[in-house]
């Protein structure tokens, strides 16, 4: 009997204190930031799962809210599944492998030209241009996409595009993309069936304080 009571106090007890005492704070917000950006790494092999349309959406969402030169966005993004097409759109590249593997493509797109007032003449007609900064653009965008596809537990590989000519190509003419956007690059994404590790990239002697 004694023993029972001093059990139900014991519990007792714990309730109370669980209910009084400060919680655990939740994680550092700039120590997630900085572990998943220290995690991502280049995948290049996956499982047979589907990519919820959801999560797709999120990891596009993601990509968008890249900076951009200008606040020009000069991104757009083609998202395949169907790898019946593959050896249309990709020809022969080497990377098909893993594009068939992976659960969706997503090809970024980059519109080289802008409409708009020329930037020493704000008052004058809209006209087309060259943007000149859309590759800085397009490497920004890409990036975000891969940190956002580390975050879901997702994985990818970024595969370059621009500047091949033999890659780009048959890109350019399966999707119909218009004559001024190019293919930037190629990013299969899969939940990642190996098992890839992060490179550990710091180097402090590349780190230089007010000179060279």
């Amino acid at each position: 009997m004694k023993k029972t009571i001093f059990l139900l106090a014991t519990v007792a007890m714990l309730v109370a204190c669980s209910q009084t005492e400060p919680q655990p704070a939740a994680s550092d917000p700039a120590e997630a930031v900085m572990a998943n950006i220290l995690n991502r790494k280049s995948v290049r092999s996956y499982t047979s799962d589907t990519i919820p349309a959801a999560v797709m959406e999120n990891l596009l969402r993601a990509a968008m809210a890249a900076p951009s030169g200008r606040d020009i966005r000069p991104w757009s993004f083609v998202v395949l599944t169907d790898t019946t097409r593959y050896d249309e759109i990709f020809g022969d590249n080497f990377n098909m492998r893993m594009y068939k593997q992976s659960a969706a493509v997503v090809v970024i797109c980059a519109d080289t030209t802008v409409v708009r007032p020329p930037r020493d003449n704000p008052d004058a007609p809209a006209v087309q241009q060259p943007n000149g900064t859309w590759r800085d653009d397009m490497g920004a965008v890409t990036e975000n996409l891969l940190l956002a596809v580390e975050a879901y537990g997702l994985g990818a590989c970024w595969t370059a595009c621009y500047p091949y000519v033999d890659r780009m190509a048959p890109v350019k003419k399966a999707l119909g993309l218009p004559a001024t956007v190019v293919p930037y690059c190629v990013v299969p994404i899969g939940y990642p069936a190996g098992g890839e590790q992060p490179k550990d990239k710091w180097d402090s002697s590349r780190i230089h304080y007010n000179q060279w």
